[in-house]
């Protein structure tokens, strides 16, 4: 391997490397730029830079909701409070469009699900040296600043979805409606009861997997893009440009579908026909 392309894949993997805490024998430590490996295959790990921008952008989602809901008034809004309006009437036209069931928590979920995942996908339009190398000046050795592109941080959102979808099959259609549900469809029949749970098994443990997987691959591919596009040099600015306007529909459609999808699955389990 030349020194060039030694360089460019040293690049590329520091950009993908979390920076992680692990506990291991000696206590708990933080990967450096000496043992990135340390906490490979240590279940007991933490993705530091993955929780810290996923929860500083949820609160700057709660801040910016409460601001306008304080401020807000009867008369013409100013342009803060007509944005968030507009924001909050898409979600709602959407969650009426789709819920047929009566439950208050549906709307509040969409909302927060579609503004808090924007938000992180928003986060990869920041060029990718930006932030790491600010960083890197006071001691942190990896950061990782789209929290929608590490697999943990989007099956832990789909598995929340996951469980809701189960607590309100079972309140909504009881212990046997659920049972009938996975034994009894799509073949209506005592003897295709195994045909019939192998299917809507796997059709119901699908459900968090391909919600996390989708939104987790459309995020991780577009920053591996912008990775690239930052090896080109002089060429990476209008790159970077045309990129953007392209990637801005997709961190918007990534985060209507998982909203849309997790409507669609929570109305199929308050469905009790």
């Amino acid at each position: 391997m030349s020194e060039t392309e030694h360089t460019s894949t040293s690049y590329i993997k520091h950009h993908l490397q979390n920076l992680q805490v692990c506990s291991t024998q000696e206590g708990w430590q933080f990967n450096t730029a000496e043992n990135p490996t340390l906490c490979k295959g240590n279940f007991n790990t933490i993705n530091v830079d993955s929780m810290f921008f996923s929860l500083l952008l949820g609160f700057i989602f709660l801040w910016m909701f409460r601001r306008a809901a304080k401020k807000a008034t009867i008369g013409v809004p100013g342009k803060f409070q007509a944005f968030i309006e507009l924001v909050i009437e898409f979600v709602d036209t959407n969650v009426k469009d789709t819920f047929h069931g009566k439950n208050k928590l549906i709307a509040p979920l969409g909302l927060t699900i579609f503004v808090w995942v924007y938000m992180m996908n928003l986060m990869d339009l920041i060029p990718v040296d930006y932030i790491p190398t600010i960083a890197h000046a006071i001691g942190v050795p990896f950061l990782k600043v789209v929290p929608s592109t590490d697999v943990n941080v989007t099956f832990a959102m789909s598995i929340s979805v996951f469980i809701l979808i189960l607590f309100y099959s079972f309140k909504i259609k009881g212990i046997k409606g659920f049972t009938k549900e996975l034994t009894l469809n799509p073949f209506n029949h005592w003897a295709a009861i195994p045909i019939n749970i192998v299917l809507e098994g796997a059709a119901l443990i699908a459900k968090p997997i391909s919600l996390s997987l989708r939104l987790f691959g459309n995020m991780y591919a577009g920053e591996l893009i912008y990775i690239l596009i930052a090896l080109m040099g002089v060429y990476q600015l209008p790159l970077h440009f045309g990129w953007s306007i392209l990637h801005l529909l997709v961190t918007f459609l990534q985060a209507f579908i998982f909203m849309m999808l997790t409507i669609v699955y929570l109305s199929l389990a308050h469905e009790d026909h």
